[in-house]
């Protein structure tokens, strides 16, 4: 099962930024790929997705304008990453964040925030943000 590890999270105060980084090897440079959250006493949600090519990407309307992922799949250095640029943050963006690899190859502009599609999950990464 491919292994996912994630960079460090942080705290900023709302309307900081912050970068997060998923990093693998394998297969997921072929796969969709994606960034979820989860604050306390609730559901995890999807945050966005990247299809394998990179030219497609999905976001949750929470988060769109503020949120930017890419991915990069090792053309130049060997390391296949995901990287979540977040801006303009805002207390209710305060979660743990998880990036994840889904089974399949293609990103469904309906499916990809369903986390059961998904079958390789990093470590998660708490990030807080005050107001």
């Amino acid at each position: 099962q491919e292994q996912l590890v994630q960079s460090e999270g942080g705290s900023v105060q709302a309307g900081g930024s912050l970068r997060l980084s998923c990093q693998g090897s394998g297969y997921i440079s072929t796969v969709c790929m994606a960034w979820f959250r989860q604050a306390p006493g609730k559901e995890r949600e999807g945050v966005a997705a990247i299809s394998p090519s990179g030219a497609h990407t999905y976001y949750a309307d929470s988060v769109k304008g503020r949120f930017t992922i890419s991915r990069d799949n090792g053309r130049h250095n060997g390391e296949k990453t995901v990287t979540l640029q977040m801006t303009s943050l805002k207390p209710e963006d305060t979660g743990m964040y998880y990036c994840a690899a889904r089974s399949t190859a293609g990103c469904s502009s309906t499916s990809w925030p369903a986390a059961e599609l998904y079958n390789a999950w990093g470590q998660g990464t708490q990030v807080t943000v005050s107001s």
